[in-house]
Order: C-alpha cells, then structure tokens, then sequence
C-alpha cells in the first residue's frame, strides 16, 4: 500500500468516525476537547505531586511537565505542520464539505500532526514513568485517549494525524523521563519502598486515588455540561 492508498484510507476512516446523529455526543465530545475541562485534574495531579515528593523534587516534575509539553508541542506545530502542510479535513478542499462541524470548529489550515494528541500523549507517558502503576498507567492513557478521539469527532483532524501525534507523544515522553532520571539521580536520594501502600517509585497509593476520581469526576462533569451545552451548539 503506497502512501497516496494511505491517505485516501485515512480520509475513509475519518469519514466514518466523524460526527454523529447524537446531541449528547457532539456535547460531550466538545467538552471534553476544551483544554479548560481539565483543570480539576491538574488541580489534584499537583496535590499528588507534592504530596509524594519534596518541594524541590516537585518543582523539578512540573519542570519536566512543562519540557514534555513544549517539546511535544514543537515537534507537532513547530515542525510537522508546517513541513508536511497537510490540510484538516475541514480545511481540506476535497472533503471539507463533507466533514460534521460543532459549533463550526474548523481550526488552522494544518493539521499533521495533532498538537492535541501529542501533547496529552506526552503528560501520560511522563506521568505514567515517574509514577509507575498500573492502574495510574491505564487511567491517564484513557485520559488521554478520550480528549485525542474528540479531535477526529470534530472534525478538526484526520485519524493519522492523531495516531502519528500520540506516538510523538510517547516518545517525547520517554526522553524527558530520562532526563528526570538522570536530574533525579544527580540531586535527589532515591528511595525504596517495599509496602503495597506504595507505587514502584515510591507515590501513596491513596494519595494516587485521589487522581483517579479527579478524572472521574471531570467526566461525570464533561456528560452532564455536555448535555446543557449541546441545545446551544451550532451545526
């Protein structure tokens, strides 16, 4: 399969994937896309943060945080966006017309790669390395996930566009927790913790939890201003 097959493919999938029929999904799926939903999450990831670390520590992981998302976002509008100059669907001549808008989102005229995608790929991967528990690991991909899908139900971005910016996230991710280590490993005691109460790196899984129902409740939020919000939206 050559590489014009590949896209003609994506634009199938985007198609398919884009919009719906419901109020309460196109509601929902514009919640959870605006960055702002997320603040109760930010909120209880820095109590987490410096709940589990000392004060220097936690400055030096909301210093990583900050790297991960500006490399991320670099290499995805810094560099991809305008190197590739691929159109979003809504930007694009071909479909443009055919693609499902809410509230007439269009976006920039570029959209390879996700900006979105890349950057909340990062903060999971980071996160998920320097806390390193399985249940954080599966609950922050999903957090993760949902917002990144949300970009193909707009309309906003192609299937690929997403896809090629989470695994830039990843990798980005990788490479800041390397330098966390190398920081940590260079300043800070490494601690070893033994209980069940404990992740691998040493984080109180209660203190952890309490992440967890962050994320839940900011989507029990994004269902239910989803659905107040959806009588106002245009289509």
């Amino acid at each position: 399969m050559d590489i014009q097959q590949l896209i003609e493919l994506d634009k199938q999938i985007l198609l398919k994937l884009n919009g719906s029929d419901s109020l309460f999904w196109d509601g929902f799926m514009w919640v959870v896309s605006d960055t702002k939903t997320w603040i109760l999450a930010a909120v209880a990831l820095l109590y987490v943060i410096f709940k589990n670390n000392k004060w220097q520590q936690g400055l030096v992981i909301l210093l990583m945080i900050a790297l991960v998302i500006t490399l991320a976002d670099q290499t995805a509008s810094g560099i991809c966006k305008p190197y590739f100059k691929r159109f979003r669907p809504t930007q694009d001549p071909e479909i443009m017309y055919m693609v499902d808008t809410v509230n007439n989102l269009r976006g920039g005229l570029y959209g390879f790669i996700s900006s979105h995608a890349a950057n909340t790929f990062a903060v999971a991967m980071l996160l998920s390395l320097i806390v390193r528990n399985g249940w954080f690991t599966v609950v922050m991909f999903i957090w993760a996930l949902i917002p990144t899908y949300s970009r193909v139900y707009l309309g906003v971005h192609y299937p690929g566009d997403v896809l090629l910016g989470a695994l830039d996230g990843c990798l980005c991710g990788v490479i800041v927790y390397y330098i966390y280590r190398y920081i940590c490993g260079r300043f800070f005691q490494k601690q070893r913790f033994i209980s069940m109460q404990y992740t691998q790196s040493g984080y109180n899984i209660d203190t952890v939890k309490i992440m967890f129902i962050a994320i839940l409740l900011t989507f029990f939020y994004a269902v239910v201003y989803g659905m107040i919000v959806s009588k106002s939206l245009h289509f």
